[in-house]
């Protein structure tokens, strides 16, 4: 871990990312991706130690209020954050300013915020985002392996749900040969609609594989999974999506079961959720 003093903080899109790096161990992460040129191994986590006051910064200077997101390339509750709380120290802020939040993480310790994402919502809007990959708890400790149990996330969404914060979850990414079976899928469908998601974000059955992450994944094949890298090689050479042979049967049970049960599914629909920061109208209807 090391500390930085950071120029900047609040992206175009209104996204911030505290942390540079990750411990959480997963596998398929593309966050590793050389695309991204990091300057530093991944495991060394980079700390924007100035990451509230440039946040508080940019915030007062906005004329519009919108939704703030974190999380999409590097969780918000690393371990790090139980000590440096600067995760925290954000929400305080978007929650001060009265802007909304969409936060992203695999990790149940978004539940030590539960105050902060209580009142944001209550103030604006906030969406809580969950990862989840296998109803196989072993298996999710070999292809993530310093995160919540897939079990301690679920638990986390539905109490989420019982404060009334709506969540997504991020159904991806699914391993070809090793999480890609109706079962896994069922399973986790269920978890959902058991846990009052309103939403399942799945990009397809499968995932991405670029330069840095690939070759990352290969090795942890190799380690957990002989023989499996084989056979990634011999379907898909180096291409960047890597989709399920059972792709079309899965999205298409996706598709029924959230129909079924009233969860959003198109990643469209989703996407404008997740974005939408309520009218004040719709905001007084909160109080």
């Amino acid at each position: 871990m090391h500390f930085i003093q950071a120029k900047g903080i609040l992206s175009t899109h209104n996204g911030i990312n505290i942390y540079r790096g990750c411990t959480h161990g997963c596998i398929y992460c593309d966050s590793r991706s050389t695309c991204y040129q990091m300057d530093h191994d991944f495991e060394d986590i980079e700390v924007k130690l100035n990451a509230p006051e440039l946040l508080e910064r940019a915030l007062r200077a906005k004329r519009k209020k919108c939704m703030i997101g974190t999380g999409s390339m590097c969780d918000p509750y690393m371990h790090c954050e139980k000590t440096l709380k600067l995760t925290r120290k954000c929400l305080e802020i978007i929650d001060r300013y009265g802007f909304g939040l969409a936060i992203q993480t695999k990790s149940s310790d978004i539940l030590r915020d539960l105050d902060l994402l209580k009142s944001i919502h209550q103030k604006s809007k906030c969406v809580v985002q969950m990862t989840l990959t296998t109803y196989d708890d072993a298996l999710c400790q070999k292809i993530e392996p310093y995160v919540s149990t897939t079990k301690e996330r679920i638990e986390t969404l539905k109490i989420l749900k019982s404060h009334n914060i709506p969540t997504v979850v991020w159904l991806c990414p699914i391993l070809p040969y090793i999480n890609d079976t109706k079962e896994n899928i069922e399973f986790l469908l269920i978890a959902c609609k058991d846990a009052g998601v309103q939403a399942i974000l799945c990009f397809g059955m499968g995932l991405t594989l670029r330069e840095g992450n690939r070759e990352y994944f290969y090795a942890a094949l190799d380690r957990l999974f002989p023989g499996i890298k084989q056979m990634y090689q011999k379907k898909y050479g180096n291409a960047y999506e890597i989709v399920s042979e059972r792709n079309s049967e899965l999205m298409s049970f996706c598709r029924t079961f959230c129909t079924q049960n009233d969860i959003l599914f198109g990643t469209e629909e989703v996407f404008k959720f997740l974005h939408e920061f309520p009218s004040q109208s719709e905001q007084l209807t909160l109080f």
